[in-house]
């Protein structure tokens, strides 16, 4: 009886002991959260962030359109008087709404820089619909709200957001 009983001290002691080991492990081991605001960590080189747009290096060859799986991305090229088909594009849309992040698009770019992208930036945010859907045009900026640190606040450029229903639909 009484080996049993000095079994079960031995067997408490020894998974108390245990427990402080590993308790005592960690306690010494360097902390690795961030204070988020205020310091930020550096996406990983193939992080998907927020898919961006050059109009500028754009030569207006719909690879990016065709290679989009969810159809989120559209284009007009420009275009002569006569109707024939420019390089270069009038007008840009991406549907963060629809966008899987998947990279095809940036990989179907032909052009050197890529005219398409995806950023490292992990903070976009959209509080509505409206603003999911971005849209350039030549010699704009990003058009939609973006968030100005100064003076803490969400505003639109100059150029303005472009409404949802002026962006035809695809099919």
């Amino acid at each position: 009886m009484t080996n049993g009983y000095f079994q079960t001290i031995y067997q408490g002691f020894a998974g108390t002991i245990k427990g402080l080991i590993v308790t005592f492990k960690h306690m010494i081991k360097p902390s690795i959260t961030v204070n988020y605001p205020l310091a930020k960590l550096k996406p990983y080189e193939r992080f998907r962030g927020a898919l961006l747009f050059d109009a500028v290096t754009c030569i207006g060859c719909n690879l990016c359109v065709k290679a989009c799986p969810s159809k989120c991305i559209g284009l007009e090229n420009q275009k002569s008087p006569e109707g024939k088909t420019l390089k270069g594009v009038n007008w840009y849309y991406i549907d963060f709404g629809k966008c899987n992040f998947c990279r095809l698009c940036e990989e179907s770019c032909p052009t050197k820089p890529k005219s398409v992208w995806h950023s490292l930036d992990y903070e976009t945010v959209f509080f509505s619909r409206q603003e999911m859907t971005r849209c350039w045009k030549p010699g704009d900026p990003w058009i939609g709200t973006y968030w100005e640190p100064g003076e803490k606040t969400y505003k639109l450029p100059a150029g303005g957001q472009i409404p949802i229903e002026e962006i035809p639909s695809r099919r």
